[in-house]
This record gives C-alpha cells, sequence and structure tokens, in this order.
C-alpha cells in the first residue's frame, strides 16, 4: 500500500525551509502532496497560482502540489492521505502544532500527524521573514530558491 503524506501549509514564499521539509518527507512516505492553502479572507504575497507553479517546478517527482480551502484534514483526506506532515523549526512551533495535532485527531481519527525537525542550516528561514527582508530590499537569496528570487525580480510584490 502507498503511503501518501500531506504536507500543507501558505507557502508565500516557498523557502529552502519548505523544500528541505519535502525531501525529509520523502524519506517516510512514497508519495507527498503540498497544499497550498487558499484563504479568501486574505490576499497573499504571492498568488495562490504562482505559488503552486513555482513549487512543482521545484520539487521531486514524487510530490503533487495542489491548492485547497478549508481544514488540511479534508484536503489530506481528498488526496488519499495517511499522514499528515509538520515542519518544527523551534519550541514556538511545537507549542501551535501539538494543539492542531490533537484537534486534527478528533476530526479526522486515523490520519496521524507527524513532525519533522528542521534541518539546522534553515530552522530559522520563514515565508514572514523573507517578506519583511524583501520589503526592505534586502537580498533574500541565502533564504529561498533561486526561482523565487527570480520571480521576486519580475513581481515585485505590493
Amino acid at each position: 500500500m502507498e503511503r501518501i503524506g500531506f504536507f500543507a501549509g501558505s507557502f508565500d514564499p516557498p523557502t529552502h525551509g519548505h523544500l528541505a521539509l519535502v525531501r525529509r518527507a520523502l524519506h517516510v512516505v512514497d508519495r507527498l502532496c503540498v497544499g497550498v492553502g487558499r484563504n479568501a479572507d486574505k490576499q497573499g504575497w504571492i498568488p495562490v497560482d504562482a505559488r503552486i507553479e513555482l513549487l512543482k517546478s521545484m520539487v521531486p517527482e514524487r510530490v503533487d502540489v495542489i491548492a485547497f480551502e478549508g481544514l488540511a484534514v479534508a484536503a489530506a483526506q481528498a488526496a488519499g492521505a495517511t499522514l499528515l506532515v509538520r515542519g518544527l523549526r523551534n519550541a514556538a512551533d511545537l507549542d501551535s502544532e501539538m494543539p492542531m495535532a490533537l484537534a486534527n485527531e478528533e476530526l479526522a481519527p486515523g490520519l496521524e500527524t507527524i513532525m519533522l525537525v528542521a534541518a539546522p542550516g534553515v530552522s530559522h528561514v520563514s515565508s514572514r521573514l523573507v517578506r519583511e527582508i524583501h520589503r526592505s530590499g534586502g537580498d533574500v537569496s541565502a533564504f529561498v530558491p533561486p526561482e523565487i528570487v527570480k520571480y521576486l525580480e519580475s513581481h515585485p510584490p505590493s
């Protein structure tokens, strides 16, 4: 039986940390579905469709990238996933991920959550950090793949 994982997030923008987690998750699952969350109440920094296309150009063959709205557990179940993949950069992430994992267990019994610790070289990287550096005119190339740098150079966010 194929083991499918679901990694949900905003990926706004995708970072080296996100991609490192994708690579690590592929050691645990046969296939990974990366779910880019759409929030109708929020306008993203990079449009969702662009994030999806950028991610598709950067992930290995065993990874699908989709958009989803609503609960991640519902999207994971629709994708045939049996595991939710979450990343932990620090204790604050653990504090926010634990209640979410417990709630997800209530919402979708049998859909397990696995938490992977971020690799040391990217544990400080977040999309929020990248947005702040870029908005202030800084160089984000240490934090995001070249595809994202190129996108940001040709699509300056407002």
